[in-house]
């Protein structure tokens, strides 16, 4: 069902060229599409966003905004338990998150001068919600809680209809639980693409967050600099680092637990045991047989799947580092000794009990996470992504004078004659008075 890859210097290497080919190709296809689609929403609207919706989702929407009256019918016909869970996922994402929290400050110095920095949640951010099959309330919860917390003063959130023009009703319970301030039922690009410009019920955003086909992606990459973006998230990703201590049961079903979501997610092990690897290879077939979505882990494990056999566990955290995993679970006997040597990883779970399924839903941190390899350098969905920072300046005449010489001497060194203009204008001016 995997392939068994020995480490040798060679092997483990190019398995990583072919897994990263993997998100090379450019659907020029798919871009041309969705470039259509955001001009025609761009110059048409609601009447754009209205004709998309029922030629893709087969679905004609009276009202495209949903009223808190709406969202509260329609939350109610959540299950109660579900709706249970979501509460308690959220008072430990609102407990992760509040931490984040950063304050303005300001500093004085002796000489009257004042700086310091505004910080300051975005006015209003766009948060798209897959629906139907992939519908996702936990992803309401990770993009809406820390937005809140960052003090954004409007969410809006878009999410798709089904065949018979209403919402999924456990996305509604999280809206209801996160605090979504207006839902409108509308869903693809051209709920990107109205987020994005705005239209004439749907206001225009700052960000843009939240997953989605590679229509939504695509279109969310295009609108970039439009408006922020979250991320540009590629297939889903877990690696495992694990010696002869951990439980093959418990591997196996990890690594399925991210294979189905999409035939082109990508599930490893990193071990040191060529015993746990054959083990694992069993388990991963015993178990499957009784998954839902059965074809898609196959397909997945067979192409971008792998049990890489390395020399000792040292070498599998630098590999571990090299390939920079979305997540990264570390089932060793004593897993907190790496901690701080596993430095590219969006999301680390230590040991045989923190399994990624406790991260996606219920322990509290972020599960948008950084993917294909960009985790040595992007970071996690957090409170951060949700603010914006302005620094001031105030210097007393004095202090602009002390530091006159300076500033116009540097500004002529990169001929910048207007920049030194500036402080000449004031500086001759106080030496005259």
């Amino acid at each position: 069902m995997i392939s068994k890859v020995m480490a040798d210097g060679t092997a483990e290497y190019k398995f990583i060229a072919d897994l990263k080919a993997r998100c090379e190709n450019n659907d020029k296809d798919v871009t041309a599409i969705v470039a259509d689609i955001l001009k025609n929403v761009k110059e048409n609207g609601d009447k754009a966003v209205e004709e998309y919706t029922l030629k893709f989702d087969g679905s004609k929407v009276e009202q495209p905004e949903i009223t808190n009256e709406q969202l509260k019918e329609y939350a109610s016909k959540s299950d109660s338990k579900v709706y249970e869970s979501l509460e308690k996922a959220a008072v430990n994402i609102r407990d992760f998150h509040q931490r984040q929290l950063q304050q303005s400050w300001l500093t004085t110095k002796s000489n009257g001068v004042i700086l310091g920095q505004r910080v300051r949640g975005l006015k209003r951010v766009g948060i798209y919600v897959p629906g139907g099959t992939a519908a996702y309330p936990s992803s309401v919860l990770m993009n809406a809680i820390p937005a809140k917390i960052a003090g954004v003063e409007e969410i809006i959130m878009v999410t798709p209809p089904g065949k018979d023009g209403k919402p999924n009703p456990d996305i509604m319970a999280a809206a209801l639980v996160a605090g979504v301030d207006r839902v409108f039922l509308m869903g693809g690009a051209q709920a990107v693409a109205a987020l994005a410009y705005g239209t004439q019920t749907v206001p225009k955003v700052d960000k843009i967050v939240g997953p989605g086909n590679i229509f939504v992606a695509t279109a969310k990459k295009l609108l970039f600099g439009t408006v922020d973006i979250d991320m540009i998230a590629g297939p889903s990703e877990i690696l495992i680092v694990a010696d002869k201590t951990a439980r093959a049961d418990y591997l196996a079903a990890d690594l399925m637990s991210q294979a189905e979501h999409d035939v082109l997610a990508s599930a490893i092990l990193l071990t040191d045991s060529d015993e746990l690897a054959n083990e694992v290879n069993i388990e991963l077939k015993k178990q499957s047989a009784n998954l839902k979505r059965k074809d898609i882990i196959e397909k997945s494990l067979k192409n971008y799947g792998a049990i890489i056999v390395c020399r000792n566990i040292n070498e599998a955290v630098e590999f571990a580092n090299i390939l920079a995993p979305e997540h990264l679970e570390v089932c060793c006997e004593n897993p907190m000794e790496y901690v701080g040597k596993l430095d590219n990883a969006g999301s680390v779970f230590l040991g045989n009990y923190s399994p990624e399924p406790l991260g996606d839903y219920f322990a509290g941190p972020n599960h948008v996470l950084p993917t294909s390899g960009t985790a040595r350098f992007f970071s996690p969905l957090s409170v951060d992504s949700f603010i914006k920072k302005s620094s001031f300046i105030y210097y007393t005449k004095n202090a602009l004078l002390d530091a006159a010489d300076d500033i116009i001497r540097i500004a002529n060194a990169e001929g910048l004659t207007a920049h030194a203009n500036s402080i000449i204008v004031r500086k001759e001016n106080e030496v005259k008075d």
